[in-house]
């Protein structure tokens, strides 16, 4: 145990975040200039090791300058003495400042993940504890870059072909950079042309519509439901409380031919009516069961109280139980627009029409010979966006709501 101490730990997590550093920047630089990059991880592995010893040599409390400096130092010196000033195999006239932006960032990455692995620890032996957490801290970093990956590459890939044109693509599919000689118009001329000829306008308020008369509707009935349930008393209470997700157990793809049927003889199909009976009837459950959860946790005194001042039940609901459930209500209203937004088995079996056709199914009307990549990248992008930043926007609100039901509770 006495060679796992703090200078081989650190070096082995220094090598293990140079490796990965290098790596990450390198696949980083093909897809933003075109030139395909060899990054030489082996030699970063070493860079890595020595500047993760000398990160954990140089760890005090009040460290100087100097202590700051040395294993930035010794990180960007031994990167160009190891790797002859070519980190990436490509000559540093090719994308000068690409290049010295990656190996400023692979310094940076390399050092701060270095000094937080082994942050707090002491110098030479270190007990179970102390290398067990290290090791998670490792492990946690690795995730972290590793979910980051999965969820940025696709997205970044998408945006940079919707900016790419016709010509560019077939020449070089790799060459995921941004080209500016086209000014505006040919930087953004996929979205342009999408909402031009292809009235991605009129899908996104069609797709707007219909989400948000599906929380409507969900809330409409999911309210009083999961209070019913949650306070209330009558025969088969408890049955109906845990089988309410039931319906999750039968796949989409089994309901839809039935329901294709039906609303076909109902002349509900190719409408946005027979969207917002399925929609509604396939979030209710869920929005009962998270409500429900909810509402139980509050506290049943307060209703009380207004009972005997008077209040109705529907009144108890309205000015008591609702005002305190603005963060279920929110996280409930998120979630089912979301759902709504996305939705594509049903909007594509039901729905023929162009005029009324919603974005996801819109997006998948792109995805023919006769329409250009970079149209049906950008159409996701429209379809994606929207959603990230009604998101962002509503998690202040939904903070500020459980801020508030804390304190009122």
């Amino acid at each position: 145990m006495r060679l796992l101490n703090g200078f081989t730990l650190s070096a082995i997590a220094g090598a293990i975040w140079g490796a990965i550093a290098m790596l990450v920047i390198g696949v980083t630089l093909t897809l933003i200039t075109g030139n395909v990059a060899s990054p030489q991880v082996s030699m970063a592995a070493i860079v890595g090791g020595l500047t993760g010893s000398v990160a954990y040599w140089f760890q005090t409390q009040n460290p100087s300058l100097g202590q700051r400096a040395a294993a930035p130092l010794v990180c960007l010196f031994t990167l160009i003495l190891l790797t002859f000033a070519h980190p990436f195999t490509l000559s540093l006239e090719v994308s000068t400042l690409w290049q010295l932006g990656g190996i400023a960032a692979f310094v940076a990455a390399v050092v701060w993940s270095c000094r937080a692995t082994t942050y707090g620890l002491p110098r030479g032996e270190l007990t179970r504890y102390e290398r067990e957490m290290l090791y998670l801290r490792v492990a946690k970093g690795i995730g972290f870059v590793v979910f980051t990956i999965m969820v940025a590459l696709p997205f970044y890939v998408m945006v940079m072909t919707s900016l790419k044109s016709q010509q560019s693509l077939l020449a070089n599919p790799l060459d995921l950079s941004i080209d500016f000689s086209g000014g505006f118009y040919g930087l953004f001329r996929s979205y342009i042309e999408l909402f031009t000829l292809f009235n991605f306008g009129d899908y996104l308020l069609t797709s707007a519509i219909v989400s948000v008369a599906t929380v409507c509707l969900t809330l409409l009935f999911s309210v009083p439901g999961a209070y019913a349930v949650s306070r209330l008393k009558f025969p088969g209470r408890d049955w109906f409380s845990r089988s309410v997700l039931l319906i999750y157990m039968v796949p989409a793809i089994v309901l839809v031919i039935p329901l294709y049927a039906v609303f076909s003889q109902l002349g509900l199909r190719n409408s946005l009516v027979g969207l917002l009976i399925v929609y509604p009837a396939t979030t209710i459950p869920v929005a009962l069961y998270m409500l429900q959860g909810y509402f139980k946790g509050l506290p049943a005194e307060l209703e009380e109280a207004g009972l005997m001042d008077g209040l109705s039940r529907i009144g108890v609901i309205l000015k008591i139980t609702l005002p305190l459930s603005l963060p279920a209500l929110a996280s409930v209203s998120l979630y089912v627009f979301m759902i709504a937004w996305n939705e594509f088995l049903f909007a594509f079996m039901f729905l023929d029409d162009p005029e009324i056709f919603t974005l996801s199914r819109g997006v998948v009307a792109l995805n023919s010979s006769e329409v250009p990549r970079q149209h049906l990248m950008a159409g996701a992008v429209i379809a994606t966006v929207p959603v990230l930043f009604i998101f962002l926007w509503f998690e202040r609100f939904l903070v500020q709501g459980l801020t508030a039901g804390s304190v009122k509770g």
